[in-house]
């Protein structure tokens, strides 16, 4: 195939099916907003209504009575609690890697999921500050984690600490991830603002600031949006690199290593698009949305998760690898004790989850394939969550001393909370569908007049 030809075949890639009119594009999308939520919507809404319940009971049992009621340890201190921190921390990675890194490349396919990943991203960081919090034992002095000034004298913030890192990398990444994607949904509630009436216009009206889409407004809005995407991107590696400070600084084997920063920020992205798969997946199905959310941007994000899978497995090679050669008897047994130990069922179910669940999308069809996509993306979370057990709980559960040996178990409370995340989680996640369009108005309309030009030779 000649490159003109190759040229004209990409500029005519089919990213909205079926050559809506701008009016029916903003009708369907507006769709969810407008009128009353179906009974898939009112099913997924109780039932992670009823979740986040449980959770909100259960952690004001733990507070009331301590974490005592976990089943933590000495030698355990670090159970589902961080587990689950740095789960969604790295929930929260796929949004800021759609929505700015694909937006400074000029990657047209990420419009149309892009701020459903932005908001994932907000709520998952909302899901991972929970756990410091509650994990202090005494969360009404949180603020004592912050440099402000203050009378307690000496006492002060520890500024060598990762976890002091953390409050730090978490809080920024939140604030830019917030006004990243704000920013990105002004044009869309002016829009929504002009299409309603009474208090919604109302409300809409002063979300949108005043938007009059004149030319000179549009081109401060671009400059905006490519200021904070260059702002956001060096998050995607520093935060949740300071995550893996957490461990990479202490001296316990399994965790004293220089390979946690890349290794924990490519299962981040892992992870993060293995969500988006999950609730794209769903939510172009419930919405009806199929004709802007297309398999053609599942197979482009699979063939990331893909990719990010394979770096993933290479670093769990290469620890074993380690391991070996540097004849370190201590960094062996850890190793030796996660694959074939008391634990070896979690970590068999990580390798099979995250390095042999991937492999199916080197097939075009399984790529494209809802099914295969759906069961492979929770097969994904399931296993970048089991990575984090390993990481945190095996490491830790046989130290140097044998005497100090002990087996974690988690208790009832410990899961309902883990469960009370996620019901958080949805909850958020389906209220915003029905409050803001999950679709970008603009962004797809803009990506529809290309298509139109590519089908038509222009430039």
């Amino acid at each position: 195939m000649s490159a003109p030809a190759v040229l004209h075949e990409e500029a005519v890639e089919t990213l909205v099916l079926g050559n809506p009119t701008l009016g029916e594009i903003t009708r369907e999308i507006a769709a969810p907003m407008e009128g009353r939520p179906g009974r898939a919507w009112w099913i997924g809404f109780l039932l992670a209504l009823a979740a986040l319940t449980v959770g909100s009971f259960l952690i004001g049992l733990t507070v009331m009575k301590g974490i005592g009621v976990w089943g933590l340890n000495r030698t355990v201190g670090w159970g589902y609690d961080i587990t689950n921190f740095v789960f969604w921390v790295g929930i929260g990675h796929a949004g800021t890697l759609i929505s700015a890194i694909l937006l400074l490349f000029r990657q047209r396919w990420r419009t149309s999921i892009a701020r459903a990943a932005e908001g994932m991203t907000i709520f998952a960081v909302m899901c991972a500050a929970l756990f410091p919090l509650i994990h202090m034992g005494r969360p009404w002095l949180a603020f004592w984690v912050f440099p402000y000034p203050n009378s307690r004298g000496p006492i002060s913030v520890n500024f060598r600490s990762p976890l002091l890192w953390d409050v730090f990398a978490i809080s920024t990444y939140f604030l830019v991830s917030l006004l990243f994607w704000y920013v990105g949904l002004i044009p869309d509630l002016a829009t929504m603002r002009d299409r309603s009436h009474g208090w919604k216009r109302k409300i809409y009206g002063v979300l949108s600031f005043g938007w009059d889409g004149s030319t000179r407004t549009w081109l401060r809005y671009d400059r905006a949006c490519l200021l904070l995407a260059g702002l956001a991107t060096p998050l995607v590696v520093s935060v949740h690199t300071i995550v893996s400070f957490d461990f990479a600084t202490s001296l316990i084997p399994g965790w004293h290593t220089t390979i946690f920063p890349p290794y924990f920020v490519a299962g981040a992205v892992f992870s993060g698009f293995a969500m988006v798969f999950t609730l794209l997946l769903v939510t172009r199905k419930v919405l009806n949305l199929e004709r802007y959310i297309t398999l053609g941007h599942f197979d482009k994000m699979a063939k990331i998760l893909l990719t990010t899978g394979m770096i993933v497995g290479f670093a769990y090679s290469t620890e074993l690898f380690i391991a070996w050669y540097s004849e370190n008897p201590y960094e062996r047994f850890t190793f030796m004790n996660r694959a074939f130990g008391p634990y070896a069922w979690a970590y068999w179910t990580m390798v099979c989850c995250n390095v042999l669940v991937p492999q199916v999308f080197w097939s075009a069809r399984a790529r494209r394939s809802i099914p295969v996509l759906f069961t492979a993306s929770i097969l994904v979370n399931v296993g970048m969550w089991f990575e984090r057990f390993n990481i945190i709980v095996i490491s830790l559960h046989r130290d140097y001393l044998p005497s100090s040996w002990t087996h974690y178990t988690p208790t009832l409370v410990e899961v309902g909370i883990l469960i009370g995340t996620f019901g958080l989680f949805f909850t958020c996640f389906l209220l915003f569908v029905r409050v803001a369009p999950v679709v970008s108005f603009h962004e797809v309309k803009h990506t529809l007049l290309e298509q139109q030009e590519g089908a038509h030779g222009e430039h």
